[in-house]
């Protein structure tokens, strides 16, 4: 979801009013690192989930603000305030996933710059990305490459504790196996079963789930980016469903529009199974039973 926000103008000089006070919470952060003390982490994270995987590998040696948190809202809505940049300029380590998803974390920093935060961007480090696709957080591999990047930095902020670090990753990493072997379970029962999809963020699992989407990419990079899709893909679409040539239609439920309104409809109407995703976590839960529980609806509406 491309959505770059633009940050007003009273949003980015008061972020510059405040930027002197997370350079003196640097150089505490940076005296702290030298000498290998053990000491808290102040973490920000843009999305609530590189929020979570963050508290999963630090534990109690992080604290951590996640930014973007309401599942239940159009990310594209979002604009940064005064209280934001406030917390970004205390951070030691900030996380944000980058490719353009979330560009006005950019200007937050600039506005707020210290030379002793660490930065980490999820889409520069993810070693699979799909083409015009920065929802890398969806493919479980780039979510581990990620998150060993993460323990990276955390040993850099504070290297008396990264035995405690190096085992959470370990842990973390092996907390994955079950989504693994779910999609793989997907896979064996429905390889290329037809699928409809909303937008591309899906996209890194129905390839590994071996589901066979038949919208047109052009119609989901239109809807991903905030867009009218092409008028000839939006009457693909609509036949899709009238036709019954897919069997479930899967939906970002964050980014509604009355396109993707009326396609969900019809699909009700039409008996056609609709499985909601989201780009933000659920209160309430972790990045694996996040995953998990949209895993298990998706193989329900397929027919268990």
């Amino acid at each position: 979801m491309w959505f770059a926000r633009r940050v007003s103008a009273w949003s980015l000089i008061s972020v510059l009013l405040i930027s002197a006070l997370g350079l003196l919470s640097a150089c505490d952060t940076a005296s702290l690192a030298s000498t290998g003390a053990s000491h808290t982490i102040n973490v920000v994270a843009a999305e609530n989930f590189y929020g979570d995987i963050v508290k999963q590998l630090g534990g109690s040696h992080v604290s951590v603000t996640s930014i973007l948190s309401d599942p239940n809202v159009d990310p594209h809505e979002y604009q940064s305030n005064v209280q934001t940049g406030i917390t970004v300029s205390k951070a030691d380590l900030v996380i944000e996933n980058g490719g353009g998803y979330d560009n006005w974390m950019e200007k937050i920093l600039s506005a707020a710059p210290n030379s002793n935060r660490l930065l980490l961007k999820g889409f520069d480090i993810a070693p699979i990305r799909l083409p015009e696709n920065e929802h890398v957080w969806y493919s479980f591999d780039n979510v581990i490459a990620i998150a060993q990047a993460i323990t990276g930095d955390l040993k850099k902020l504070d290297g008396a504790d990264a035995t405690a670090f190096e085992s959470n990753l370990q842990a973390f990493k092996q907390s994955l196996q079950p989504l693994r072997q779910k999609v793989a379970a997907i896979k064996a029962k429905y390889n290329g079963t037809p699928v409809g999809l909303t937008e591309t963020i899906y996209l890194y699992q129905t390839e590994l789930e071996g589901l066979h989407v038949l919208t047109p990419f052009e119609f989901e990079k239109a809807i991903a980016e905030g867009n009218d899709p092409p008028a000839d893909t939006v009457i693909t679409t609509t036949d899709q469903i009238n036709k019954h040539q897919i069997k479930i239609l899967i939906y970002n439920k964050q980014t509604i529009t009355s396109v993707t309104t009326n396609l969900e409809n019809l699909a009700n109407a039409q008996n056609i199974p609709t499985v909601p995703v989201t780009e933000l976590m659920p209160p309430n839960k972790t990045y694996q039973t996040w995953m998990m529980d949209q895993l298990n609806a998706l193989q329900t509406a397929l027919g268990g």
